[in-house]
């Protein structure tokens, strides 16, 4: 049988060798593909709570604004920084999510990020000060910069080939499906109930774990080989033939070995240059567009636009899993580029929207209107968000960096995106003081910017090897 690398997770990875073309990786068209085991959806249910967790603790600032302020008697730089507090230990966690998981396996990386959502609950919902909050934050943030990593790496691990981008698409999904619940139960339960709740999700993780294998991949990584064979065929079901999946996975992992890693330094070198600055320029711009500032205080933006904060944490929340479902079947019918540029035109034509409301209420024009006018933006901004710049971007990251640069350049790339998501998250409310209209036109003109930067230099990945890819960006 021949075999091929697939995209989601094998070729993600980038054979950049010649000398690693061994048989067992040439093309095979539908090898391994495989069914849905009760194994396979329990293991994928625990991993996804996480991701449950982190859209539950993204959501969470934005409808209870008000009742902590009140509650706590915070300023609002006070709650700025309890917002923003959850960027900081998400780059903490990005940092090590890498080296932990290498270390820990992926189901002990998970049970980190459980004990550290638990105290983080616990500590927001126990808070009598504005420190222990912003203590909470940082280690729901730290959470959060492990599961972007370990959790779509374990799904993609577990999965058979013609399942793997399906089963990934479970942890967007759970994560919007947080949000919502979080901008809901927001305007409903207080903000200490609500913090209670979220140590509901990393409980039954926490259970759950002790009863899902190991991911095979990273087990014969680390030479279990008997552990390795045990955890496949749980995942594949008692009655199938898992041979040739395993010798497969085995010769892929033995030649992992035979591509060198390049340092930091050697990482600037001028022919990573373009490949560098792609990774880290999508990053850059997915945050920059301002996706956690609007998230992070939607309730205070509907406010501010004279609306109800309860009515438009509703309406928010309920556009978040059709659009999610929307990037899902979007995914693989179009190339990663245009479906980049509709979504980052699409949080322009947001942008600009929200903004002209926000003029229009300065200067006592279509007052009726106006704070409708601003939510339609808003809608329209939450639509175009996952459909590419919210998700392609680690899509097209996983696929232009060959394998002896893709731990470090990752790591660099993701560092860059949670450190802008620190100036967005912080500085977004000290911005719509300044001017709620001015900030939403900046933001227009940084998404006109990621249209361009998609046009000039991303290239398009759709359907093409690692090789391809890389002639095309050398």
């Amino acid at each position: 049988m021949n075999l091929q690398i697939d995209e989601s997770s094998e070729n993600a990875n980038g054979v950049g060798s010649n000398d690693m073309k061994t048989p067992l990786l040439e093309d095979g068209g539908s090898a391994f593909d495989g069914k849905v085991t009760a194994v396979l959806l329990v293991s994928t249910f625990v991993a996804v709570c996480g991701s449950f967790n982190y859209g539950l603790a993204v959501g969470y600032s934005s409808p209870v604004e008000s009742a902590i302020i009140d509650d706590l008697g915070l300023s609002t730089a006070e709650y700025s920084l309890f917002g923003s507090m959850i960027t900081i230990g998400g780059t903490l966690g990005a940092v090590v999510c890498g080296k932990l998981s290498d270390y820990l396996g992926r189901r002990g990386t998970m049970g980190v990020t459980c004990i550290f959502f638990i105290v983080g609950w616990f500590s927001i919902a126990a808070s009598q000060a504005a420190w222990s909050l912003d203590m909470g934050r940082i280690f729901l943030g730290f959470s959060l910069g492990l599961i972007c990593f370990v959790v779509p790496v374990y799904i993609a691990e577990i999965t058979p080939k013609n399942l793997r981008g399906t089963f990934v698409a479970f942890h967007m999904l759970m994560l919007c499906a947080g949000i919502s619940a979080a901008f809901i139960l927001g305007v409903l339960i207080s903000w200490r109930i609500l913090a209670i709740l979220g140590i509901v999700p990393s409980l039954i993780e926490l259970i759950g774990l002790f009863f899902i294998p190991e991911s095979p991949r990273w087990l014969t990584k680390m030479g279990k080989d008997k552990e390795f064979d045990a955890a496949l065929q749980r995942l594949r079901g008692a009655n199938a033939d898992t041979s040739e999946e395993a010798a497969y996975i085995r010769e892929y992992t033995k030649s992992l070995g035979l591509i060198p890693e390049v340092n930091i330094l050697q990482l600037f070198q001028k022919k990573y240059a373009r490949t560098l600055t792609v990774g880290v320029g999508l990053f850059v711009f997915q945050q920059q567009t301002g996706m956690n500032g609007i998230l992070y205080y939607a309730s205070s933006i509907c406010q501010s636009a004279g609306l109800s904060g309860r009515v438009g944490s509703i309406a928010l929340a309920l556009i978040q899993i059709p659009a999610i479902t929307l990037t899902v079947l979007c995914m693989e019918r179009f190339g990663r580029r245009p479906l980049l540029m509709v979504s980052a035109s699409g949080l322009c034509l947001g942008c600009t929207v929200a903004g002209l409301s926000y003029l229009l209420q300065d200067h006592g024009l279509l007052t009726w209107f106006s704070p409708y006018l601003v939510l339609i933006g808003v809608t329209i901004y939450f639509l175009a968000y996952p459909i590419g710049v919210g998700g392609i971007t680690y899509l097209v990251v996983a696929e232009i960096y060959p394998m002896n640069i893709k731990g470090l350049a990752g790591s660099t790339a993701t560092l860059a995106g949670w450190l802008s998501s620190w100036i967005v998250a912080y500085g977004f409310n000290f911005s719509m003081g300044w001017s709620s209209a001015g900030t939403f036109f900046i933001l227009a003109g940084v998404s006109a910017l990621t249209v361009l930067f998609v046009a000039i230099l991303v290239p398009e990945t759709k359907g093409r090897t690692l090789e391809e890819i890389q002639a095309s960006i050398d």
